[in-house]
């Protein structure tokens, strides 16, 4: 009996850790961040977002923040005032829970009129979360390398303790 417990224990945890490699972290901007001098609606055009997935908005705290608008129409006009969530901290995460598409902006007065913004749509989580590229394009972007060998890395971790664990799962039952 308890080696069952052992071996669901040992399964459930290895479908969670595998369920959250699965998901990326986009640095938002690439290795420039959430900053004016970054074309981001660029750089979130060769991202591919899937729910799960996290954005990582990197600017510095003061200069810049991050709110999140309501709409297309709220994103267009950068009304910063109809703000879903806002975030100043210089390191913020957001978490993208479902499909859909999300609007972004600087609050900085000004900040979205000269382009601060950024507008992401999410897929559905069974899609893969690797960035977007074109078949004219001869090697991805900085931003975009970065991102996969920052999954990659990730990957391969879980992997080495799913092994881990499923090798001490192995000498417990044997």
């Amino acid at each position: 009996m308890g080696r069952t417990n052992t071996v669901l224990l040992v399964l459930v945890f290895a479908a969670l850790l595998t369920k959250e490699t699965l998901a990326a972290q986009h640095v938002v901007g690439g290795s420039q961040g959430w900053e004016q001098s970054t074309d981001l609606n660029s750089w979130a055009s060769g991202q591919k977002f899937k729910a799960g997935d996290q954005l990582v908005f990197k600017y510095t705290s003061g200069l810049h923040s991050v709110v999140e608008l309501p709409n297309e129409s709220a994103y267009k006009g950068c009304d910063t005032g109809s703000a879903l969530d806002s975030k100043s901290s210089g390191s913020d995460v957001v978490k993208l829970t479902k499909a859909g598409t999300r609007y972004f902006a600087c609050g900085t007065s000004g900040h979205c009129d000269q382009g601060m913004k950024m507008k992401i749509t999410t897929v559905d989580g069974n899609a893969p979360s690797s960035p977007s590229s074109s078949s004219s394009d001869a090697s991805p972007p900085a931003s975009t390398s970065a991102t996969a060998s920052s999954s990659f890395l990730h990957s391969a971790l879980s992997l080495f303790v799913i092994a881990a664990l499923s090798a001490t799962l192995l000498l417990s039952v044997f």
